[in-house]
């Protein structure tokens, strides 16, 4: 498979990941600071890669391993003689210290959370902290501790827990930290990092949406030629943005397949067709499959069995529909930098399938084509950014992430067309009183519920027996960890009152203030 690559005219940082469940947030870091960079694991960052990879300047990740178990993950020697700035966080750093010369050990006394260290000599990595003694609050993860730095290095900061808590190695430009800078809750993490790419490795920042278009662009002319792609377009931002990137590079050559499974949001296939066929004039044929979708999932409840049912119908039409519109020789997909970043992990990625994933995975082979994927460099937040940068409407670049498997998943228990339609209806209040409230753009993802129970309500004179209507939004970053959104109380009974008022079916209206963990986003 031919992969769409930057530019070689972008300076490069290389992060090399030890396992640790936020390595994406460096990246992330550094993506916003203009800096283009790519997270590989430990075990295939050897020496040929590193020189391949040209990195001006390289990142150690931390991890949940200790340097003193038998067979722990170390950076290839060639990371420190390469003469390019090292930065080594938390597990980093300790690895760093034990492969040049020093000292780590298990420690009684762990650090985990929110800690102040203090800044005990002038360093380039702290510029614009504060001078010699200032105070700075971090966050700290870590069981074990150095206690002896390699010769050369010197302590910059130090906190009660952690007495090196930052060192350099001023002249070969080696800097660790025991925090994790990458992470939310060290409050000028990101200028640390970017006083390490921009300052000490002189790195200009030069990684922008306009560039990456125009080189996207030109890449897909190179790997298409001549030939013809087939996108499936789901109407969520991912394909949609793939879509038009790709219609601005090869036209009429893209054809975009729209299989509606009868488990979209209100009007929302309706709004896929019309900007999509009338406003970019893209070739685009309407699977029109919804009752053939309902059917397949009459009488099945499991959640599982509910994915694996609608992925399978969606490949089967998908096949079907792109074989009438005359075949391609590319398959375009949606694909992201987390999921190559999770399909590379050297420890193979999670032990435990939490739920199955609805995509095109098998049609590749199966219809005989070659995948483009052309947003396979990018983070959701880039991929927004890059839609604005195409011109798609705000309404479809900013709009909250919805499931493959639709409705279908909102609806525990067996799925019928009148519980989707009750969903629907209910789900399309609910957004609408976020976004006349101003705070459709601060929620991550906000959604509604139709529970698998009635409960017993008085309408007027009358007993009701009907459903029960879960609410749920979240605030998140990239969606791994996800907190409740703290409606205020007169919003919840606006809602559920509107609702109640106006969906028939529905009796009582709840809502879900469980985070990730232990929850998950999504009910099934």
């Amino acid at each position: 498979m031919t992969e769409i690559t930057p530019s070689d005219n972008h300076e490069k940082a290389l992060i090399i990941d030890f396992g640790s469940q936020v390595t994406q947030l460096i990246a992330r870091r550094l993506r916003e600071a203009g800096i283009y960079c790519e997270v590989h694991p430990y075990n295939r960052a050897g020496a040929a890669f590193i020189a391949d990879y040209a990195p001006k300047a390289i990142i150690l990740s931390g991890s949940p391993h200790s340097t003193h178990w038998e067979n722990s993950p170390k950076a290839d020697p060639s990371v420190f003689e390469r003469g390019v700035p090292v930065l080594g966080i938390c597990y980093g750093e300790q690895t760093m210290c034990a492969q040049l010369g020093g000292r780590v050990e298990p420690h009684d006394e762990r650090e985990f959370g929110r800690a102040d260290i203090q800044i005990t000599a002038d360093s380039p990595l702290f510029a614009g902290f504060g001078p010699v003694g200032h105070e700075e609050r971090v966050w700290m993860s870590h069981g074990d501790r150095v206690v002896s730095i390699p010769e050369g290095f010197h302590v910059v900061a130090a906190s009660r827990g952690a007495p090196f808590a930052a060192i350099a190695d001023e002249a070969r430009r080696f800097y660790g930290v025991q925090f994790h800078p990458e992470v939310v809750h060290t409050p000028r993490g990101a200028l640390l990092l970017k006083n390490f790419t921009h300052e000490i490795a002189g790195m200009r920042g030069d990684w922008t949406m306009a560039a990456f278009k125009d080189e996207a662009i030109a890449k897909i002319r190179e790997q298409v030629g001549e030939g013809r792609v087939i996108c499936g377009l789901s109407g969520g931002v991912d394909s949609s943005v793939a879509a038009v990137l790709l219609h601005e590079a090869i036209g009429d050559r893209l054809t975009c397949v729209f299989v509606d499974t009868g488990l979209m949001r209100l009007n929302e296939a309706e709004e896929v067709v019309t900007l999509f066929r009338d406003h970019y004039n893209i070739p685009l044929v309407h699977a029109d499959e919804g009752e053939r979708f309902l059917s397949a999932l009459d009488g099945i409840d499991d959640p599982e069995a509910k994915r694996k049912t609608i992925g399978k119908l969606f490949i089967d039409v998908f096949e079907a529909r792109a074989k009438e519109a005359g075949g391609a020789d590319f398959l375009a997909q949606g694909t992201l930098y987390p999921d190559v970043i999770e399909s590379v992990s050297f420890d193979g990625g999670p032990s435990v399938t939490i739920k199955s994933h609805h995509n095109v995975g098998g049609l590749p082979a199966r219809m005989k084509m070659k995948l483009v994927e052309p947003l396979r460099e990018l983070f959701k937040d880039e991929v927004r950014a890059l839609g604005r940068e195409l011109g798609l409407p705000e309404s479809f670049v900013g709009r909250h992430p919805f499931p493959g498997p639709g409705l279908a998943i909102r609806i525990p228990g067996a799925v019928s067309k009148e519980r989707a339609d009750i969903l629907r209806k209910a789900d399309a209040i609910y957004i609408e009183e976020i976004r006349k409230a101003g705070l459709y753009d601060t929620i991550w993802q906000a959604f509604a519920v139709l529970l698998p129970v009635r409960t017993v309500g008085v309408m007027g004179d009358e007993r009701t027996y009907d459903h029960v209507l879960a609410l749920r939004a979240v605030t998140s970053v990239d969606g791994m960890t996800a907190d409740y959104f703290p409606f205020d109380h007169d919003f919840l009974g606006r809602v559920a009152t509107r609702i109640i008022n106006e969906v028939r079916g529905v009796n009582r209206v709840v809502y879900d203030v469980t985070s990730k963990p232990p929850g998950t986003i999504e009910w099934e």
